[in-house]
This record gives C-alpha cells, structure tokens and sequence, in this order.
C-alpha cells in the first residue's frame, strides 16, 4: 500500500491506496506550527482509528503548497515509515507536458489534478479547484497541460468582506434561495454564493472559447464544489478524489525508479 498526501494552505488530505483502490482517507487542519513528532502522533493515531497497519505501508507520496511544512512533514514520514517521499515537483515523470511560460510555476495541486482529470475523462477538459483559492486549468485534447487562471477562493472573498466592513458579519456559506434577501446575513450569502457562481461560469465559458467550443468537459473538485456545481450547468462532473487519484497515478509512473531507489536504502 502507498500514502499520498495533498497539501494545501488550509488542509492537508491523506489517502492510503492498495493498487487502484482508495482504502481510507483523511482532512486535516495544515498547521505550519506543528512539529515533526506533532504530525507524526497525528498520522499515528489516523492509522489506529481506521485500524490500519503502518508496517504496510511500502511508499508514501506528497504534493504541496505550502513549503514551510514541509522539513516537519517529510521528517515525520521518515521516523514512521523509514521512507524518504516521493515529492510531486521537478523531474518527477508526469506524463503530462506543461505547455506554459515557466513549467516550474505551477503548483504541485494543479498538475497532479490535470494528471488525473486526463487519466479518467480524457481531453480537451477544464479543471476547477476550489480550495484557498479557485484554480481553472486548461488540459487540451492531446493531454497537454496548456495553462489557466488563479481566482480568490470563496472562503477568502467572504473573509475578505467581513474583515473590511466594520457592520457586516462572518456568515456560514451556505445558499440563501433568493437573490433578492430580506436581511444582511442572506444577502452576503447571495452575493458571495450566487456572485461566485457568475465568475466560475464567465471564466469557463472564455475558456471554452479559447480551447475549440466543442466537447470540452469540465471537471470540479476542492470542498466547495458541490455548492457551486449546484447552480451552474457549466460543471459536468464532481470529483472530489481528484487530487489523491492524481498522486496515486503519478507515483505509478515512477514506481519503476521507486523501487529501485528503496531497495538502495535497505
């Protein structure tokens, strides 16, 4: 069985595969506060609820954001699995070819979701991520990985709004059913919802444009995804195993290399 890891700027998803097959998985809270022995007792303890055994773990994968986690990350996974991981970033065989300016400016999360997004749907495809912040990437029919746009995630727009408006509150993000609301709380949630909702179907829909107009698929994936494939016809498929199906895919492209590299250590 392998480990991978997603780590993003608010949480870090864990999944174990044995061959092609999620076994369990696991959100939790990226905290760059956190020691190596911290994380560690948390995988730990991932592993005793789901009655899992770490000896059975043969490999462990990451894809990060966030570089300021990651000497205690990598650290942990080297006391509890006596294993160097695999890191998602340069030189890493992705099978993908990254058809922008500077290939090594994408984030680790947009490849690996482009890797999978093709693997399972095929192409030409959009992908849309809706973490931190929201990502569109543009996948051609030939799988190459041909670039695409960084928007403000929902969360943060809303965050953004009641931290700079002294009378407005925090409100939960959930749809209020109307556009025209009867109080503050209701219309903060229709217009960061159903606001969001316009700028994910223009952005896709210019998208679709520049990619031919026909058979594009668009794929969502992140947290909030359901929230917004709810209201737009734009979103043909939710996927919210993208990103560790990704990495599942992308370790087994290096498997080979992998393994070598194990039985070096040993």
């Amino acid at each position: 069985m392998i480990l991978v890891f997603d780590v993003g700027n608010t949480n870090i998803v864990i999944g174990v595969y044995k061959g092609t097959e999620l076994i369990d998985s696991w959100r939790i809270a990226t905290d760059k506060d956190k020691t190596s022995d911290e994380y560690g007792i948390m995988i730990h303890y991932l592993f005793q609820l789901s009655n899992l055994d770490m000896k059975s773990i043969k490999d462990v994968i990451i894809s990060s954001v966030v570089p300021n986690i990651m000497y205690s990350l990598e650290h942990a996974i080297r006391k509890l699995f006596n294993v160097a991981p695999l890191v998602v970033g340069p030189g890493i065989k992705t099978g993908m070819n990254i058809k922008i300016d500077n290939p090594k400016q994408v984030g680790a999360d947009r490849i690996v979701n482009a890797v999978a997004a093709y693997e399972k749907y095929s192409g030409p495809l959009i992908i849309v991520d809706f973490g931190t912040a929201t990502t569109f990437c543009a996948i051609s029919q030939k799988g190459d990985y041909l670039g695409g746009t960084i928007a403000p995630g929902i969360k943060i727009s809303s965050d953004a709004l009641f931290q700079r408006a002294a009378k407005l509150p925090r409100v939960e993000l959930i749809k209020p059913g109307k556009v025209i609301c009867k109080n503050t709380n209701n219309s903060i949630q229709s217009g960061v919802i159903y606001g969001y909702v316009g700028l994910v179907e223009y952005i896709v829909r210019k998208m679709i444009q520049e990619l031919g107009g026909e058979d594009v698929k668009v794929v969502a994936t992140g947290g909030l995804a359901s929230l917004i494939a709810s209201e737009t016809n734009y979103i043909h498929i939710i996927d919210k195993l993208l990103t560790l199906d990704g990495l599942r895919i992308i370790y087994d492209r290096n498997k080979e290399e992998r393994i070598k590299y194990i039985d070096g250590q040993e």
